[in-house]
Formats: C-alpha cells, sequence, structure tokens
C-alpha cells in the first residue's frame, strides 16, 4: 500500500527491529530500565535541556507539560489550529482543569505577538491565571521562524510566561532550515517531540525541560495510567529515531514539493507548490469530484488517501520518489 494519510504509518526500520530485540530492559516506574534511561539523558543532552521523560504518545506530552507548567484554574495560550487545543480531546481542560485561549494562526502558522500579549489576563479574581504559551513547529507543515521564536521567548520571559513547545514534527522544521533541531529546542521551556511519526520508530515521544518540570511530568505520567514496564523495548527504537531518521527527512520533502508541482499541473487539483515547506502537500479538489468516491477508487488500486475536498497529502519513509509517480499516473487514470 501507498498510504498518504500521515507519516504515523511509518513503518520501523530493520535496524529498529533488530535493536528491540536485544533491548536491555528493567522496570521503567521503577526508573530500572537502563535503555529508557539512556534514552532519556541522550535526548536532553542533545537538544539542552537538564532532564527528559520517555512517554507513549505525543498527546501525552503535551497533556504532561500543559499539567506540569499550570494549575487547576491557570490558562495557556495557543494557536486556533494547535493540536493540543483541536486535536488532544480536550485533555488539558478534562484532566488538568486547565483553560485553553485558543488565538488565530496566521497564513505561515505563527501567532502575532500582538494578539499574545493582548490576551494575557490581568491579575484579577475574575480571570484564569495566564500561565504558559504553546507553539507549534512544524504547524500544517508551516515552519516557524527563527527570528519569531526569540521573539516569542522574549515577550514570554518579560510577561513571567513559560513557553512550550509542541514539537510533534520538529524535526522537519530542523531539516527545511538546515540546522540542528537544537538550534530550536533552545526557546522554550519545555519541548513535546514525537519520534513515531516522520522518525519511524513504533511508539513514542520524548518530554523535555528542566529537572522540577520532568519530576511533576513523572507524577502526572503515573497518575494518568502512563507508567511503562520494560519499555527498553520501544526505547530502543525510539534511539534509532533519533539518530539515524533525521537526516533522510530531507527526501521526503523533496517528494512532497515534487508531488504538489505535478498536482499542479492538473485541472482537477489546486495546488500552491511554493507553500510546501516539509512533508505536507494540501491540494483543493475540483467541485465535480466526490472525495469518498475518489478515494475508495484509490484504494481499490493499492492507494491510501484521507477523503476531504482539501487534501492533507503526506510522505514519509515508506513513500518514494517512484510511489509518487505512480500516484500521480494513477489519479490521471482515474480522472481521465
Amino acid at each position: 500500500m501507498i498510504d498518504f494519510r500521515s507519516d504515523t504509518v511509518t513503518q520501523p526500520t530493520e535496524a529498529m527491529r533488530l535493536a528491540m530485540s536485544r533491548a536491555e530492559v528493567g522496570d521503567d516506574v521503577y526508573g530500572d530500565d537502563p535503555t529508557v534511561n539512556n534514552l532519556q539523558d541522550m535526548a536532553a543532552d542533545m537538544f539542552g535541556f537538564d532532564a527528559a521523560l520517555f512517554v507513549s504518545s505525543g498527546t501525552q506530552a503535551n497533556l504532561l507539560a500543559l499539567m506540569s507548567h499550570c494549575e487547576r484554574g491557570d490558562e495557556y495560550l495557543c494557536g486556533q489550529q494547535a493540536h493540543n487545543y483541536k486535536f488532544e480531546g480536550g485533555g488539558a481542560a478534562v484532566l488538568g482543569s486547565i483553560q485553553p485561549q485558543p488565538l488565530n494562526n496566521q497564513t505561515d502558522g505563527s501567532i502575532l505577538l500582538s494578539d499574545i500579549e493582548a490576551a494575557i489576563k490581568p491579575d484579577d479574581v475574575h480571570f484564569a491565571r495566564t500561565r504558559l504559551l504553546s507553539l507549534e513547529n512544524t504547524i500544517g507543515g508551516k515552519v516557524l521562524r527563527q527570528d519569531y521564536l526569540a521573539q516569542a521567548q522574549s515577550l514570554a520571559f518579560n510577561r513571567d510566561l513559560k513557553i512550550h513547545l509542541d514539537g510533534a514534527r520538529v524535526a522537519n522544521a530542523a531539516v527545511a532550515q538546515g540546522i540542528a533541531i537544537a538550534d530550536i529546542t533552545q526557546y522554550f521551556d519545555s519541548v513535546s517531540i514525537c519520534l513515531s511519526k516522520g522518525l519511524c520508530a513504533p511508539i513514542g515521544s520524548i518530554l523535555l525541560g528542566d529537572e522540577r518540570l520532568i519530576g511533576k511530568a513523572t507524577r502526572w505520567r503515573k497518575m494518568l495510567g502512563g507508567g511503562m514496564r520494560q519499555a527498553g523495548i520501544i526505547a530502543a527504537a525510539a534511539k534509532l529515531a533519533l539518530t539515524d531518521q533525521v537526516d533522510r527527512l530531507v527526501d521526503d520533502h523533496h517528494n512532497a514539493k515534487a508531488l504538489a508541482l505535478l498536482l499542479a499541473e492538473m485541472p482537477e487539483f489546486t495546488v500552491d507548490a511554493n507553500l510546501v515547506q516539509t512533508n505536507m502537500v494540501f491540494a483543493t479538489l475540483a467541485d465535480d469530484i466526490d472525495p469518498k468516491m475518489l478515494a475508495a477508487s484509490l484504494a481499490d488500486k493499492g492507494i491510501i488517501i484521507s477523503p476531504s475536498r482539501q487534501l492533507r497529502l503526506v510522505t514519509h519513509k515508506d513513500i518514494s520518489a517512484n510511489d509518487i509517480k505512480v500516484f500521480v499516473n494513477t489519479l490521471k487514470q482515474l480522472m481521465g
């Protein structure tokens, strides 16, 4: 199958499977799993933090960060399109009693600094206490500029806020700019990084922060049922995600750009290839095409998409340059 739904569908590499089969393990709830401990130490060192915590998912990593930064009745500021606001089940509100304050995302994915400043609540019993600014990079495949991150950090510091990065695809943001991931994470008090999207690990995310925050997050993880036992089996793959899979993301970006250019030549699609910065292509279908019928026809030929008038097509390790050509040629046959 050629699966364009998400980079979450990536299969672990053979090296990951071998490392998992040979992983030295212990009980991670007791802090005894050497492979998990090594992954956490390695990640903290790579990205410039005091400590790190290996968790089961990006949703959990974000939730632990929000609950560790904020108390009941506090609020965090984020974008209307932020994953931890829109796509994570309202966990911060339901489980943390934390109020989200969503703000408009600009076309480049950023939030206007003036909007952030205006949304910070005064110290008054009528208002939730604004404690945290949460940004996402990449967001919708778009890369936040480095100078913007520096300005957001300065704003947060001057207004006594902490600043969190949902860095589910921060490796894509770094590769797209030709910089190290640490060049991005330096601006944040906490960062979540998903290892099971384009980096191909079968499961897991890492949460980064200072020792106090990671200590609180470890307690919340246990309370939320996220404590894992012999987790070194999956941590072994997660380590290879960080060491072996980052540089190859450039191939995904090239494939996404190639796909966008080919789709732009077809009258049935509206695509701006200039907007493709990483591994996501957004294409609008013509009004006379039924997205569900198109998805069903493609599935019959071994190609999977998420049906929508506004298609999101995601490239990843398991989609080759030749797969892009097969997909486009199949579309032409179906449209013809």
